[in-house]
């Protein structure tokens, strides 16, 4: 989900990612110092260190990132609300299908472009179109799958999304595991349940699909612990200052895949 240089191999000027110590560009920065204990030598006419690790430049990112989530999580649930408690919007999006369709090849376009153009998601106000288009297209396909769920199962699958989602951010910023070096195999995972979920299209087994659930549920979890710890910087990998639609992206897709497994889990008990 989340490319990144291999172990031992600095990451690319053109990656959004920069190891702690290491500036946006790719380029190691002698004056970076790693513990206060071992300051940098003071130059005469020296310009200060506005790079990724100063503590004031890393909060304003992290700042500006959940401002950006929060906003799009409102957006969201407020199409999933409406979708769910409104019985005519409900009615019509069971018979008019081919809009989830639609908003899916809008979601997938806008995502690719994202992710893939570098230039576009860092220059603004473009970057923040792009995502508020995104965002809408996603919106609404959520909303469209929890129409067809019942009001119980969706309130229920937000409220366990929530404490989950607090819960992995709340260890991620607390744990000293670093969990950005698991991206790899996160990743050979998730290539693993799309296989898995291909099955489960041809195999109508219950049981099955709540297995396949509960799978994808506690791989985006791991993956939102990764991007939570890529966001602060302070781990093997780290996420470029310039990146605050990427990084709220990342964040939004595993919040959102978290809620539409856990719904899928709660449908398939209950028998929908």
């Amino acid at each position: 989900m989340n490319p990144q240089g291999g172990p031992g191999y600095g990451p690319k000027a053109s990656s959004p990612y920069f190891a702690p110590g290491q500036s946006s560009s790719g380029d190691y920065n002698d004056d970076v110092y790693h513990s206060e204990e071992d300051p940098p030598p003071f130059h005469e006419n020296q310009d200060f260190d506005f790079g990724f690790d100063n503590k004031s430049i890393r909060r304003a990112f992290i700042r500006k990132v959940f401002l950006v989530l929060t906003a799009q999580l409102l957006v969201t649930f407020a199409f999933v609300a409406v979708f769910t408690f409104v019985k005519e919007v409900k009615a019509f999006v069971m018979v008019n299908t081919w809009t989830y369709f639609l908003s899916y090849g809008i979601f997938f376009v806008s995502v690719c472009a994202i992710s893939c153009c570098g230039n576009l998601r860092r220059t603004h106000p473009w970057n923040l179109v792009a995502l508020s288009i995104l965002t809408l297209s996603m919106s609404y396909m959520v909303g469209m799958v929890a129409s067809f769920h019942d009001t119980d199962s969706v309130v229920m699958a937000v409220g366990i999304t929530a404490i989950v989602c607090f819960a992995v951010v709340l260890f991620s910023l607390q744990t000293k595991y670093d969990f950005t070096s698991c991206s790899g195999v996160l990743f050979v995972c998730l290539m693993v349940l799309l296989i898995f979920g291909l099955l489960c299209i041809f195999i109508r087994n219950r049981i099955l699909h709540i297995v396949y659930a509960g799978l994808g549920a506690l791989l985006f979890t791991c993956f939102l612990a990764v991007d939570t710890q890529l966001l602060l910087g302070n781990k093997q990998l780290a996420l470029s200052p310039e990146e605050y639609v990427f990084a709220a992206l990342n964040l939004y897709t595993d919040i959102i895949n978290i809620f539409l497994y856990i719904l899928a889990i709660i449908g398939k008990a209950k028998g929908n």
